[in-house]
């Protein structure tokens, strides 16, 4: 008889949250088909976790998403301010990680 959970088992997933992520899909996809995709995704970069935030700073199709994730970003991705600014130091993308990288290091 196990006392703990095992991690060789695939995490069971309740049936209310999976209901949950089931509509919350439907509405994503609702929403980039009927609404402005650069809006939505702008949307969805304030919920993103710090890896998502990093991949929109440095490869997001849309100019004011790239800018917003740069503006987002926090201490742990000093590595990837930094990489934006080298990269182009001269663009509004570089120029916008050198200001948060300013930011941060104050």
């Amino acid at each position: 008889m196990a006392c703990c959970d095992d991690p060789t088992e695939p995490k069971k997933l309740d049936r209310r949250d999976l209901i949950r992520l089931q509509e919350q899909h439907g509405e994503l996809v609702r929403d980039l088909f009927t609404d402005d995709p650069e809006k939505v995704i702008l949307k969805l970069l304030n919920d993103a976790n710090a890896y998502l935030t990093e991949l929109a700073a440095l490869n997001a199709h849309h100019a004011s998403v790239r800018l917003r994730a740069i503006a987002l970003l926090e201490k742990p991705s000093l590595s990837v301010l930094q990489q934006i600014f080298s990269k182009d130091p001269d663009s509004m993308f570089g120029l916008a990680a050198k200001v948060r990288l300013e930011q941060i290091r104050d």
